[in-house]
């Protein structure tokens, strides 16, 4: 039975309804929570146009992103070729968001490519570095190597809400509630040189880590939650464990 579900809710007219149905949700929490941003002239310049960035969040805030961009300026958002990426895509295209297909473990090289070309073009990213499928909340390299290639800043941003669900999946997706109470909170840019070394890159990989989680930490404190915990540090990679040592 499982199987079925699963086979008819990939089905192209199902996804669109169910985008729309999504949509309208993520409007209405939208329209009916009271909102608190902090640090919002960190993303000022890209929500004018002055300057490009790649807006990192983690994954398990995918479905409240779209209260974040504040502007009518062209935003992308790298997203997985998954099934379930699919409907993502198809939801968030409701809010004039265009997604990149591609992941770590499927069309990454030429998704990096193409996220590249639209940075030097001048357009914004989104990305959530610990995707597809984790560690949660543990930086992973193409955040890094987007932002080498592209010159565009990594700004770390959470949004949080009092009134929630949290999914038991991988990732603790978090689905806000409407007529709640909520919080936006961006972090200081990482910019990563050209010519970064691996040992530079780690280095700012832990430290975009760092920044990542104090964001989000934050932005669950103001909506009256305690901070969600990253995977162990055992299931991160070992290049990055022996990194720490």
């Amino acid at each position: 039975m499982s199987r079925i579900v699963k086979t008819i809710g990939r089905l192209p007219l199902v996804q669109a309804i169910v985008a729309g149905a999504a949509a309208t949700l993520i409007e209405l929490v939208r329209a009916t929570t009271r909102w608190e941003t902090v640090n919002g002239e960190a993303a000022a310049g890209a929500w004018s146009g002055e300057k490009p960035v790649i807006v990192a969040f983690w994954h398990n805030r995918l479905a409240m992103m779209p209260y974040c961009w504040a502007s009518a300026r062209p935003f992308h958002m790298l997203i997985s070729a998954h099934p379930d990426g699919r409907l993502i895509a198809k939801t968030v295209a409701h809010f004039g968001i265009d997604a990149v297909a591609g992941s770590s473990r499927r069309g990454g090289a030429e998704a990096l490519r193409s996220l590249v070309r639209l940075a030097k073009a001048g357009e914004s990213i989104g990305i959530t570095p610990d995707g597809p499928r984790g560690p949660r909340m543990r930086i992973r390299e193409g955040a890094l190597a987007l932002a080498r290639l592209s010159g565009a800043p990594i700004i770390p941003a959470a949004v949080s809400v009092r009134r929630r669900i949290v999914l038991r999946t991988w990732d603790r997706l978090i689905l806000a509630l409407p007529f709640s109470r909520g919080a936006m909170v961006w972090g200081n840019p990482i910019t990563v040189p050209r010519d970064a070394d691996e040992a530079t890159t780690l280095v700012l990989q832990e430290e975009l880590e760092r920044e990542l989680n104090r964001v989000t930490a934050e932005a669950d404190r103001r909506a009256g939650h305690p901070p969600m915990e990253p995977a162990p540090v055992e299931n991160i990679p070992l290049k990055r464990a022996n990194a720490r040592a």
